[in-house]
C-alpha cells in the first residue's frame, strides 16, 4: 500500500487511523482515476467515509483546526486576493487576511500543490484549516458568484434530426438523451447501446446482429450527471465495485420495457452498456423453479431447520441475496427473532430487523458475535466469504442458532475446496453445517427464431464435454422476443444436504474432487449436468453454457 499513497497523505492518515481498510483505499483510488476527484471526495462518493470522518482524522493526526464557514466570518480582503478560479479548482475558501498572513479553509489541507500555488499567486503566508466541502462551495457561490456551466449537454450526432439534438442538449441532466437512446434500441432493433469514455469525448455506439454503428458523441462535462441519472433509475447504489448492474423501466406506447444497465469503471467515467432486459423475474416461490419432487422435498426439509449453518454459495451477489430471501419467505418464522446483517439481503415479503454492517471484516465478525447478546433464533449474514466472518458464522451455529450465510465460492468443486481448507485450518466444525444451496440462471433461446449451426472444433473443445454435439443453436432475434433472441431465464438449483453419510464423506475427503466423486455415486445431478441437458436439447446456446457453467 505504501507505493500507492504517500506518507502523510489523507489516504495514509485514514488508513493509519483505521477509518478505512486497504481495499477501501484501493477502491477510492480507482474512483479518483475514473472521475478525477480528490481522494477525500472519492471516499465520500463511494460511501466509505463521511466528511466528519475526514475532519476527525486530520484534526487528530495533524493538529489542523476545523472551522465551520459562515458569511459573517469571511473577510472581503481575503476574498479579493484569491482568484475564484483557483479557489474552485482546489476546493478552498479564503477566510481573513491580516497583513501578509492569509487564513483559508480547505477540504483537503494536505494538498501542498494548492498551497504552493496560492502562496505564489497571493504573495502571502498561508494558514490552513479544515472545512466542509459543502460549506466551502456555498461560500464560493456567495462571494464569487455562481460557477459558469455550459448551457448545452454537449451531444452531437449525424443520426438524430437537429430538432431532437436541440431537445437533448437543452436537458443538462442527460434524461432526454437517455430516453432517445432507449427508444433507439427498440426502433432500430439494436441489441445494445454503449457509452464509451475516450478521454476528450464519450462515444455512443449502437450494436445489432449485423453491425456496430456510432450514434453520436457526448462532451465529457456533463457525463457524470448522466451516470448519476442512470444509477438512480437502475437502482445502482454508490458501490465501490469495479462493475455494477441494474434494471430500469421505460414506458413506450402503453407498455413497460425493462432495460439492463451494466457499468464498468474506467478512465474518464463508467463504461456503460444498455440492453433490453429479459422480463422473466426471479422466482417468487420455490415451486416456480421446477425442482422435481425429490429435490423440492429436500429443499423444504432444509427450510425446517432450527439450528446449524446453511450456506448459500453463488458468485452473483444480487441473485444470492434473492435466493436467501426466497428461503426466508418460505420457511416458518412466526414467533422467531430474525436478525439481518447486510444491506441487500432480507428484502423479500417478510420484514425483519436489519443491522448495518461495515465493510471492515473484523467489525463484521464483531457484529456477528454481538448478536448473541440478543438471543436471536435466526441470523442472516449477507456475505460471510471471508475467513473471519465464516469463523464467526460457525460459532453462531455452535451456539444453537440457525445461521444463513452467503458465500461467493461458486460451483460445487470450488465450494468444497474452500470448506475443506477452512476445516483443515480449524476454522469450522463440519458437524454444524446442514447444507449448501446454490442457484444459476441461464438464458434460454427463443424457440421461434433460434438458429441452428454446426459448432467449430475450437468451440466444441471450449465446452469441455466428452460427447460431441453435431448441432447447436444460437440467438437470432424476432418480434416475438423483442429481437433479443431469448425467451427468458431458467433457474437451476444445486442442493446438498449435509446428512450423516455426507458428513462422513466430507471428513474423509482429501480434496474437492473426492467429494464430487462421492456425490456422483449418490446420483447427485448438479447444475452443470442439468445445464448440459439444456445445451443438448437446443434450449441454450454454447456461449451461455460456457460463460455460465464453465468459466
Amino acid at each position: 500500500m505504501d507505493i500507492l499513497v504517500k506518507e502523510g497523505s489523507l489516504g495514509s492518515i485514514l488508513l493509519r487511523s483505521q477509518i478505512i481498510t486497504e481495499q477501501e483505499l484501493l477502491s477510492a483510488l480507482e474512483e479518483q482515476k475514473a472521475s478525477g476527484v480528490r481522494i477525500g471526495e472519492a471516499l465520500i462518493k463511494l460511501g466509505i467515509v463521511t466528511q466528519e470522518d475526514i475532519d476527525w482524522a486530520l484534526s487528530n493526526q495533524l493538529n489542523i483546526p476545523y472551522v465551520r464557514l459562515k458569511k459573517d466570518n469571511i473577510g472581503s480582503e481575503a476574498v479579493e486576493c484569491v482568484p475564484g478560479e483557483l479557489a474552485r479548482r482546489y476546493n478552498l475558501m479564503p477566510i481573513f487576511l491580516s497583513g501578509n498572513d492569509l487564513s483559508i479553509a480547505m477540504a483537503d489541507p494536505l494538498n501542498k500543490e494548492a498551497i504552493r500555488e496560492l502562496e505564489s499567486t497571493t504573495g502571502c503566508m498561508v494558514t490552513v484549516s479544515v472545512g466542509l466541502i459543502r460549506e466551502i462551495r456555498e461560500m464560493q457561490e456567495l462571494f464569487y458568484g455562481a460557477e459558469m456551466v455550459p448551457v448545452s449537454f454537449g451531444f452531437s450526432s449525424i443520426i438524430f434530426p437537429p430538432r431532437i439534438i436541440d431537445s437533448i442538449n437543452a436537458d443538462l441532466s442527460g434524461a432526454k438523451l437517455l430516453d432517445y437512446l432507449l427508444l433507439s434500441i427498440v426502433k432500430n432493433r439494436l441489441s445494445s447501446v454503449s457509452l464509451q469514455p475516450l478521454g476528450d469525448t464519450i462515444l455512443v455506439v449502437g450494436r445489432s446482429a449485423r453491425a456496430t454503428k456510432e450514434l453520436g458523441r457526448i462532451e465529457p462535462g456533463h457525463y457524470p450527471e448522466l451516470l448519476l441519472h442512470l444509477r438512480r433509475l437502475a437502482r445502482i447504489n454508490g458501490s465501490n465495485d469495479t462493475s455494477a448492474r441494474g434494471v430500469l423501466a421505460f414506458r413506450l406506447k402503453g407498455r413497460t420495457l425493462h432495460y439492463q444497465v451494466c457499468m464498468l469503471r474506467g478512465e474518464g467515467g463508467d463504461y456503460v452498456t444498455i440492453k433490453l432486459h429479459l422480463s422473466s423475474a426471479f422466482p417468487g416461490t420455490i415451486g416456480e423453479i421446477g425442482l422435481g419432487s425429490e429435490k423440492e422435498a429436500a429443499y423444504r426439509a432444509m427450510a425446517t431447520l432450527d439450528k446449524g449453518l446453511v450456506l448459500f454459495s453463488m458468485r452473483d451477489a444480487d441473485e444470492r441475496c434473492r435466493l436467501m430471501d426466497l428461503y426466508l419467505d418460505e420457511r416458518e418464522t412466526e414467533g422467531k427473532t430474525v436478525l439481518i446483517l447486510g444491506d441487500n439481503v432480507g428484502r423479500g415479503r417478510k420484514k425483519f430487523p436489519r443491522i448495518p454492517v461495515s465493510r471492515n471484516i473484523n467489525e463484521l465478525s464483531a457484529v456477528i458475535m454481538a448478536t448473541f447478546d440478543h438471543d436471536p433464533d435466526i441470523i442472516v449474514i449477507e456475505d460471510a466469504t471471508d475467513a473471519y466472518a465464516f469463523i464467526a458464522s460457525g460459532k453462531a451455529a455452535m451456539h444453537g442458532k440457525l445461521v444463513m450465510a452467503g458465500v461467493s465460492f461458486g460451483d460445487v468443486p470450488a465450494t468444497f475446496k474452500n470448506l475443506i481448507h477452512y476445516w483443515q485450518k480449524n476454522y469450522f466444525i463440519p458437524t454444524f453445517l446442514k447444507g449448501v444451496i446454490s442457484l444459476k440462471g441461464l438464458l434460454t433461446l427463443c424457440p421461434n427464431c433460434k438458429e441452428r449451426y454446426t459448432p467449430s472444433r475450437e468451440e466444441t473443445a471450449a465446452l469441455r464435454i466428452e460427447m460431441p454435439i453435431a448441432d447447436c443453436y444460437r440467438p437470432k432475434g424476432c418480434p416475438v422476443c423483442d429481437h433479443t433472441g431469448y425467451a427468458g431465464r431458467k433457474y437451476l438449483m444445486g442442493l446438498i444436504p449435509f446428512d450423516s453419510p455426507m458428513l462422513e464423506a466430507f471428513e474423509k475427503a482429501r480434496d474437492s474432487a473426492e467429494i464430487v466423486k462421492y456425490l456422483g455415486g449418490r446420483g447427485y445431478r448438479g447444475i452443470g449436468e442439468e445445464a448440459l441437458e439444456l445445451l443438448i436439447a437446443g434450449d441454450i446456446s454454447p456461449e451461455e453454457y460456457a460463460v455460465s457453467i464453465i468459466y
